[in-house]
């Protein structure tokens, strides 16, 4: 009687450790990479400057003209400025390089591929040698 009783009673800490195990995994899996992620995304808001060439979340591409505390303001064409909070800048794209910098790659020329006859075996019924 009294080992019934320990047996069954020694088998309740298992679903608190299956419950305990489901909030790590979901922490190290869904909660953390969220927070880096966003963490990264204030970084680069933070460090924005004029001149940086950027993207919107709405895929508006532009160059930024003036930092205020939350709003950027952005040039996306020949004296057309918009204003856009902060946080819709989704990224910041890497520096051109000067085309004078980069030297044109030489082309080899390309040879066409030749061309084999199509042969379906299930319509062609030529023997073959």
């Amino acid at each position: 009687m009294i080992q019934a009783a320990e047996a069954s009673g020694g088998g309740s800490f298992t679903p608190l450790l299956l419950i305990v195990l489901l909030f790590a995994v979901m922490y190290f899996l869904m909660i953390r990479p969220q927070q880096k992620r966003r963490r990264e995304a204030q970084q680069m808001q933070n460090a924005l400057g004029p001149g940086d060439q950027i993207v919107t979340i709405g895929g508006l591409h532009g160059t930024v003209v003036s930092v205020d505390d939350d709003v950027v303001t952005l040039e996306i064409a020949d004296g057309v400025e918009v204003r856009f909070a902060r946080p819709a800048i989704a990224r910041v794209l890497p520096a051109e390089t000067p085309a004078a910098a980069v030297a044109d790659p030489v082309e080899e020329p390309v040879e066409p591929p030749v061309e084999e006859p199509i042969v379906n075996p299930v319509t062609d019924t030529r023997k073959k040698d």
